[in-house]
C-alpha cells in the first residue's frame, strides 16, 4: 500500500476531479471534509476536520499521521488564510515533504480583500518551512458560469468596461495539479490559465447566446484601485503561462447544450 496524500476540498470542484486521478496512478488518497462522509472507492478514506475551528489542530494532526504530500484544495469566500496556516503549520509538525497549493493569478496585486486572502494563504505556505508548490490559475469557467447565470436574472445586464478574463477549464486544472502532486517540490510554477482573454461583454454574450436568453447590456466604469488594476490586467497571467485547452465558448456548448427532442 502506498503512503496516503491528504487532500483538502476533495469533495470540491476540482477535488472530484483530481481524487480520482490520484487513485488511477495508483496512490491511496485520505480526503479532508468539514462533515463525515462514506468513502466513495476503496484507495480514498475520508478523515473530518474543519480547518477553521479551535480543535483543528488536533484533528489535523490526526489526519495527517503517516502523510507525505497534502495537496490544499479547500477555499472559501473567507478564512483561506487562518485556514491555510492552520494546515500549513500541522504538515510542518507531521514531517510532511510536499505541499501543494492551488491559488489565484491576481493574489498580491489585486486591490481587492479576495486577492490579499489569497496572497496571505501563499506565505503560509511558502513560510511553513514545509518544501512545497504553489499554482496561481485563472477563474475556472464554473465560476464565470455562475456569475453570468446570476447577472442574466437582471432585465439589464452592467458591464464593467475594460475588465477581462481569462478563464480556464477546472478539467485543465485538475490535470495539471495532479502532475504536481505527483512530482516533486517545485515551489512558484508558471500561472495556469485559458487559452484566451475574453472581455466581459463578450463573455456575457456568448453565454445568453448559449442560454437562448436575451439581455440588453449596459457599459458601466468600475471606479477606483480596484477599477484601475483591472483595466490594467492585474487579474491576468503573464508571459511564460502555461495555456489550458478548452475555451469558454466550449465548455459553455457542453456544459448547456440542450437535450434532443424525442423522436
Amino acid at each position: 500500500m502506498t503512503t496516503p496524500l491528504l487532500v483538502t476540498g476533495g469533495t470540491g470542484t476540482l477535488g472530484r476531479l483530481i481524487v480520482p486521478r490520484l487513485t488511477a496512478a495508483g496512490r491511496t488518497v485520505r480526503v479532508l471534509s468539514r462533515t463525515p462522509r462514506e468513502p466513495a472507492a476503496d484507495a480514498v478514506e475520508h478523515v473530518t476536520a474543519d480547518l477553521r475551528t479551535a480543535g483543528a489542530p488536533r484533528r489535523l494532526d490526526a489526519a495527517l499521521d503517516g502523510v507525505e504530500v497534502v495537496l490544499h484544495l479547500a477555499g472559501g469566500p473567507k478564512g483561506d488564510a487562518e485556514a491555510t496556516t492552520a494546515l500549513a503549520q500541522a504538515a510542518a509538525r507531521a514531517g510532511v515533504k510536499h505541499l501543494v497549493h492551488i491559488s489565484a493569478i491576481g493574489a498580491g496585486s489585486v486591490p481587492i480583500g479576495w486577492f490579499r486572502m489569497k496572497l496571505a494563504a501563499e506565505e503560509a505556505v511558502t513560510g511553513s518551512g514545509v518544501p512545497w508548490t504553489v499554482l496561481r490559475a485563472a477563474q475556472f469557467h464554473d465560476l464565470v458560469l455562475r456569475t453570468a447565470t446570476a447577472m442574466a436574472r437582471l432585465p439589464v445586464v452592467p458591464v464593467p468596461g475594460g475588465l477581462r478574463f481569462q478563464p480556464v477549464d477546472a478539467r485543465d486544472v485538475a490535470a495539471r495539479l495532479t502532475e504536481l502532486t505527483l512530482g516533486e517540490p517545485a515551489g512558484p510554477v508558471p500561472d495556469l490559465a485559458g487559452p484566451r482573454i475574453v472581455p466581459m461583454g463578450e463573455l456575457m454574450r456568448s453565454y445568453l447566446r448559449a442560454a437562448g436568453k436575451r439581455r440588453a447590456l449596459l457599459p458601466v466604469r468600475m471606479p477606483g484601485r480596484a477599477g484601475r488594476a483591472y483595466r490594467d490586467g492585474a487579474n491576468l497571467t503573464a508571459d511564460g503561462a502555461d495555456l489550458g485547452t478548452r475555451t469558454w465558448e466550449e465548455f459553455l456548448a457542453e456544459r448547456l447544450a440542450q437535450p434532443s427532442p424525442s423522436a
